[in-house]
């Protein structure tokens, strides 16, 4: 069947009647984790909540004012997911997250102008496209898109923009001869009802289940983004349309805000000034690793050259170069076949990195230890044990099991 989303993609509110609701589990990624949820599954007389499908994500919104997480197709049927139970037969009222709604119909229309212009103008099929959160890409059955081609794409497409265009939806049976003249990629395995034929006047017929803009005039715009590699000897184009390209234009303008205070230059110069900052910076940490490196070997010394030096060194710095090359120096320049060294680079109270130097014994038997009070991960071999720290707080409490280490040590000796 068509729902009351595919008939009407700009009614925003439908009150219906509650088929069935029947317990069931949603698994939902929250910032990157995967949790499962109970609910129940809600199917009703009809809908203005449009199922996942056809490249485009389904609607948000709510059901007598609860929010619905999640809209499928079934077969004939739109299964809504929701947190409380409905009976069946209850009247509820659907309302649609307009926002998102409007963004779906205009980045779905933009796709087939897009793509039946593609395929006009340069002989470009369209495989696959991905309805995405900030943009949207078309998959072209060509390993390269000729230089200009991208511009005339987009020329081509905000003209039929400006020519308000209308997009009519018409519904034809399987076994009507028009459906042999539209575009398509074929019907789902479970398509039920109505064969949805989405008609841009002029330009493109395409069997379709999504929702649409009834003129390219709602469109707004269409910004081609640029291409990309694609696999298997495929282009993909990457574009924004409708709303997208203002907020495009807004961040994009306080971007250049941004950089020009920052920057203390013109936005057309703004990629002569980081290239240069760029190649500063460079210049400065070579400057810096040397520096570094002479002062490694100058700490080293000034050990080695007092008397009562001991068998325990340790050291902490901040500014370590992120690496263990710091460390390494120290460790070389002191030498550990009989101090023991215990280094670490990084916050005080945060991450760094840490290393462990001295006779094997020591440092095979401390070694798993020091890792597990600094929280870290490493590893160990020929006197060495180094690694990641995710508590550098902890180092006075690695410093006092080394020191004790070091009494006993020099006790035996005596």
């Amino acid at each position: 069947m068509a729902f009351q989303c595919q008939r009407d993609c700009y009614m925003r509110e439908l009150t219906t009647r509650v088929v069935s609701c029947s317990p069931a589990e949603l698994q939902l990624e929250n910032n990157g984790k995967k949790e499962k949820i109970k609910g129940f599954n809600v199917t009703v007389k009809d809908t203005i909540l449009f199922p996942e499908g056809g490249g485009q994500p389904d609607d948000h919104g709510t059901m007598g004012g609860v929010q619905v997480l999640r809209v499928t197709r079934q077969g004939p049927d739109a299964v809504h997911f929701v947190s409380s139970g409905l009976e069946e037969g209850q009247e509820v009222l659907l309302k649609v997250d307009w926002e998102r709604r409007f963004d779906h119909m205009q980045q779905h229309s933009a796709q087939h102008l897009i793509t039946a212009l593609a395929d006009a103008l340069f002989g470009y099929k369209t495989t696959s496209w991905e309805l995405g959160r900030q943009r949207s890409s078309i998959e072209l059955d060509t390993a390269r898109v000729k230089s200009g081609e991208a511009e005339a794409l987009e020329t081509a497409a905000n003209e039929k923009i400006r020519s308000r265009v209308p997009v009519n939806v018409r519904l034809l049976s399987l076994d009507d001869p028009e459906v042999e003249k539209v575009r398509s990629r074929g019907l789902p395995v479970d398509h039920a009802g109505p064969i949805r034929i989405i008609d841009i006047e002029g330009v493109d017929a395409n069997m379709c289940c999504g929702t649409h803009v009834s003129n390219l005039s709602h469109l707004q715009a269409i910004k081609v983004l640029g291409m990309e590699k694609g696999k298997k000897n495929k282009t993909n184009l990457v574009f924004i349309a409708g709303n997208r390209v203002l907020k495009y234009a807004e961040r994009s303008y306080n971007t250049e805000k941004s950089l020009i205070s920052l920057l203390k230059t013109g936005p057309e110069e703004h990629v002569q000034a980081v290239d240069k900052l760029q190649k500063n910076i460079k210049r400065l940490q070579k400057t810096n690793l040397v520096l570094l490196r002479d002062m490694a070997v100058l700490i080293a010394r000034n050990f080695k050259s007092k008397p009562d030096q001991g068998n325990f060194f340790t050291l902490h710095y901040r500014d370590g170069n992120g690496d263990n090359e710091f460390m390494n120096i120290i460790a070389n320049e002191i030498g550990f076949e009989d101090t023991v060294i215990f280094l670490t680079v990084g916050e005080e109270t945060g991450e760094g990195m840490f290393l462990l130097a001295g006779p094997s014994s020591v440092v095979d038997s401390l070694g798993p230890r020091v890792m597990e009070l600094l929280h870290g991960k490493g590893a160990g071999k020929n006197g060495r044990f180094q690694g990641k720290a995710s508590c550098l707080a902890k180092r006075v409490e690695v410093e006092a099991l080394l020191q004790e280490h070091s009494h006993q040590m020099k006790a035996q000796e005596e």
